[in-house]
């Protein structure tokens, strides 16, 4: 674990104690100081003084790194320093103030709060911002209020290039010098009414908006935004058959089926599959049953003990209050378009800084990424991947095995002790299931076919246990690509499996074998 990150897990761990006893006693929780008052500024902490709850105040002196005060919920902040990108990201609620400059992307996808910066900010402030309001002492670079829709941004001194380019509401005041805005956003002068708007706000910081002020919003009659193409799958593994062990199993031979995922570097108990199915789903709080209540699911909401939280753009700020009552989390980082590593990094830092130490992280990315996805898992040292196999254009799920098994063995993700996981978007069968254990995934990430999840959990069960006799093949680790074939041509040719028949793959996939 590198020291930048082990510096802010700890630092949010010891805040979110001293927040507690803060609240109770009605005073602020000071960072960067010493017992005796002497400073010991912070210095490039990632994902910091996040999740602030409502009441509580946090002072801190230093220059922090990417989304520090994000996901606020009601506190208030103040930075005797500066900050790097994405300050106050994901801003719910609350108060920011920060005395010096700060980097790109501060507010970015707020939906409400306040964030007041002293200094001067980098590019794209307020881009995505959904409610709230920005005032910028000193100047900004471009891109402001790049794609906002609500929420108001105040700028004292200058902005660069293209401001409110792609707004679709909301209000940019400029009362330095701006360019011409881009197509769709329109600039007038400032209104009486509009000046006494943010008097509490500027006021207090000895600043006021003057009828030479601009405003920025968006035109109307605007296009209708870009729909995003529906990812899907064409074809399920119907071409793919079994080929079974030489050596059969007796009638009798115990069977077992278990997948155990443990965390890296830890000797906690991780999580067991039953059968190779991570259900997903919407809430499996109200399951019951022997089979499912002990199978593990990935839930958006309310997880129990062995389930794994879903955690998206929408929800973010509230998902920290479940991950402490589950086995840990999938992050989606592609609902996270346009963030940098260094940025999702720091906003897994500030997710799982209030996990167990024992938690499972895994990153969930798509099939067509695949390289970035596993690369991200192995620098950011995460416990594995989700890999979504749907595609645009949609995809076959033959083909998605040789690219899972190439980048998988590229980024050695064996040798680091990562777990691969293959998401589907209808209900697996046995089969399925097997063929994706065999290719090398360890489980199934899929929704139920109804809602009898006993029902389907049985079946799969039973039928799994058919099929592991039929192969002879006693623990389901020991089925792989050997009991595999393809049944025609145009399959081997996409999966890299052996033709029905063959004992060999076709050639341009030896390194397969």
């Amino acid at each position: 674990m590198r020291d930048i990150i082990a510096k802010s897990l700890k630092l949010n761990r010891d805040l979110d104690k001293l927040l507690e006893k803060g609240l109770d006693e009605d005073r602020p929780v000071k960072i960067g100081w010493g017992q005796a008052g002497d400073e010991r500024p912070k210095k490039g902490e990632i994902g910091v003084i996040t999740h602030l709850p409502k009441g509580g105040r946090v002072l801190c002196l230093g220059n922090l790194g990417e989304c520090a005060g994000s996901m606020n919920r009601g506190g208030t902040f103040t930075l005797r320093g500066g900050a790097s990108s994405m300050l106050g990201a994901y801003h719910v609620d609350g108060k920011i103030l920060v005395e010096r400059d700060v980097g790109p992307k501060v507010g970015f996808r707020m939906r409400g709060g306040e964030i007041t910066i002293q200094g001067s900010v980098g590019d794209e402030a307020g881009a995505g911002m959904m409610g709230g309001a920005i005032v910028i002492r000193g100047h900004s670079g471009s891109k402001l209020g790049a794609g906002m829709s609500n929420g108001s941004i105040v700028v004292m001194g200058s902005v660069g290039s293209e401001p409110g380019v792609g707004m679709r509401g909301g209000r940019i005041f400029i009362s330095g010098s701006c360019p011409p805005p881009g197509e769709g956003v329109n600039m007038r002068s400032i209104e009486d009414d509009e000046i006494s708007e943010f008097t509490d706000i500027l006021d207090p910081l000895g600043l006021s908006l003057n009828e030479d002020a601009l405003v920025l919003e968006a035109a109307r009659n605007l296009p209708a935004p870009a729909k995003i193409a529906e990812a899907y799958v064409t074809e399920g593994f119907d071409r793919i058959a079994f080929s079974p062990n030489d050596d059969p199993l007796s009638a009798h031979a115990p069977l077992d089926h278990y997948t155990l995922i443990l965390p890296m570097d830890s000797d906690a108990a991780g999580l067991l599959l039953p059968i190779p199915w991570l259900v997903e789903c919407e809430s499996a709080e109200g399951w019951k049953g022997a089979l499912s209540e002990s199978q593990p699911a990935l839930v958006c909401s309310n997880p129990r003990k062995q389930d794994l939280l879903l955690v998206k753009e929408i929800g973010l700020s509230d998902s920290v209050s479940s991950l402490g009552d589950c086995s840990g989390m999938v992050f989606d980082i592609t609902d996270f378009p346009g963030l940098n590593d260094a940025e999702i990094e720091a906003l897994l830092v500030s997710l799982f800084s209030r996990m167990s130490e024992s938690s499972l992280v895994f990153l969930r990315g798509s099939v067509d990424r695949i390289e970035h996805l596993f690369r991200l898992v192995v620098e950011l040292e995460m416990d594995g991947a989700v890999v979504d196999c749907s595609s645009p254009n949609g995809s076959r799920l033959a083909s998605t095995l040789p690219r899972i098994g190439l980048a998988s063995k590229a980024m050695s993700l064996a040798e680091h002790g990562k777990f691969v996981m293959m998401e589907i978007d209808e209900a697996p069968s046995a089969k399925d299931l097997l063929i994706a254990v065999a290719a090398g995934c360890h489980a199934v990430v899929a929704p139920l076919r109804n809602d009898d999840v006993e029902g389907c959990l049985d079946e799969a069960g039973s039928k799994l246990r058919g099929w592991m006799r039929e192969l002879g093949v006693d623990g389901i680790e020991r089925v792989g690509r050997r009991n595999l074939r393809a049944l025609d041509y145009d399959t081997a040719a996409v999966s890299g499996l052996r033709l029905i028949g063959y004992d060999r793959p076709l050639p341009m996939w030896l390194e397969l074998r």
